[in-house]
């Protein structure tokens, strides 16, 4: 019986070691939020391989051993690898920016989320599904004159970009063809450095391929953009999902390691990111924290902070 039952659960987790191990092989779209897990699956394999190993020791159960921990110790050396150095320590922030994806149906917390970006510091806002912050806009916009989106009422209320200096350019596009206006792409002058500000908002990887047609048009628009840059946003999927890392490396895009756990939010800080602060050179992330209270959203939010490298190119943004 003992002989039956380790072979019966070596099968199940070689078939959940094989899942999560096509990454290698393909990005398939239906798969593709499970990538995002891989360091938590991995985890799991690790100590599913010792409960096979101690319902009986074979070579086979070091064998899944052997792929668990090498599944996890690779997850995470894909996270270190859009790490920021420690150029910016020590030095006075450029400015801060605020990240947070309110939710959609979040009514009964906009006062408590109004309240809280106000009192957030922030030099830029950036809001994702902030439908239900449009009875505060006009406090909003007394503390952050200057803004893009939520126009023309509720109905465009989706993304919401804040500011309290004055935008030097200012664009708003679609993504994909699932949704529309959900990518921002602005700019602004932090005391004579101008600053590029690209939100953006991704459909959920499952579904279908929309999520790959959005990253291919985000790549194109980022394409566009010299000097210092901001990526913030939504993106459904961690930095260590296939789809992600190209455009990461693409782009040369950094950010803080371990980024911040935002969703689940039941699971806290060991949950995953998939609300993504990114910096490109010579723009770098200094500070990247997890905003205290979700207020009754289904992401945590994301306050960041950023310096320029003096030493590096500063190209005013086009």
């Amino acid at each position: 019986m003992r002989n039956i039952i380790y072979w019966i659960l070596s099968a199940f987790l070689t078939l959940a070691i094989a899942v999560v191990s096509l990454r290698y092989l393909t990005n398939f779209w239906l798969l593709s939020f499970i990538y995002s897990f891989q360091i938590h699956l991995g985890l799991t394999f690790v100590a599913a391989s010792l409960v096979i190993l101690a319902v009986r020791r074979h070579a086979y159960g070091f064998v899944l051993l052997l792929v668990s921990l090498l599944l996890t110790a690779h997850g995470v050396i894909m996270l270190r690898e859009f790490a920021e150095d420690d150029r910016g320590t020590g030095t006075a922030p450029l400015f801060r920016l605020m990240s947070f994806n309110v939710a959609i149906d979040n009514w009964k917390n906009s006062t408590a989320i109004a309240d809280m970006v106000i009192a957030s510091n922030a030099d830029v806002v950036n809001l994702l599904e902030a439908k239900p912050l449009t009875f505060h806009l006009q406090r909003l916009f007394k503390v952050y004159p200057y803004h893009i989106g939520c126009d023309n009422g509720k109905d465009s209320c989706d993304t919401l970009v804040l500011s309290k200096r004055p935008f030097v350019t200012r664009q708003v596009a679609s993504i994909g063809s699932l949704r529309k206006d959900r990518l921002v792409a602005a700019s602004v002058d932090f005391g004579g450095q101008t600053v590029n500000l690209v939100s953006a908002h991704l459909t959920k990887p499952y579904f279908d391929d929309y999520q790959m047609e959005e990253l291919a048009d985000l790549s194109r628009a980022l394409d566009a953009i010299s000097g210092p840059l901001v990526l913030s946003g939504d993106f459904n999927s961690s930095s260590i999902a296939p789809s992600i890392q190209v455009l990461l490396r693409k782009q040369k895009l950094k950010t803080m390691a371990p980024e911040p756990a935002t969703w689940p939010i039941a699971a806290g800080r060991f949950g995953i990111a998939i609300d993504h602060t990114f910096a490109r050179a010579p723009l770098h992330l200094t500070s990247l924290k997890r905003l205290d209270d979700n207020l009754g959203s289904n992401h945590s939010g994301l306050i960041a902070e950023f310096v320029v490298d003096k030493s590096g190119e500063t190209a005013s943004a086009r």
